[in-house]
């Protein structure tokens, strides 16, 4: 059976080795036809800390890690936003 593989958004990398991963998707609403917007978070494993919030993943089904997590991060599809720095003035 192939490996399912989807792409969404870091909005979490505060544990070890693990990130959360928003994917959204679009569907249209069965009774008045708009288009809306469903998202759903995923524990993905990140074995070196590589990937940091507002990154762009994409991330494949696996066996089961822990109780949260059964994907790991394969890929980087876009860099995030960049971080504010403080200038020395």
């Amino acid at each position: 059976m192939p490996k399912r593989i989807l792409i969404g958004t870091v909005v979490s990398d505060k544990t070890d080795k693990t990130v959360v991963v928003k994917v959204e998707r679009k569907v249209k609403h069965p009774l008045y036809g708009k288009i809306i917007r469903r998202s759903k978070k995923y524990h993905a494993h990140d074995e070196d800390n590589a990937f940091k919030a507002g990154e762009v993943v994409r991330i494949e089904e696996t066996a089961p890690i822990s109780k949260l997590k059964s994907w790991k991060v394969i890929e980087r599809v876009q860099a995030g936003k960049g971080v504010a720095v403080e200038a020395d003035v």
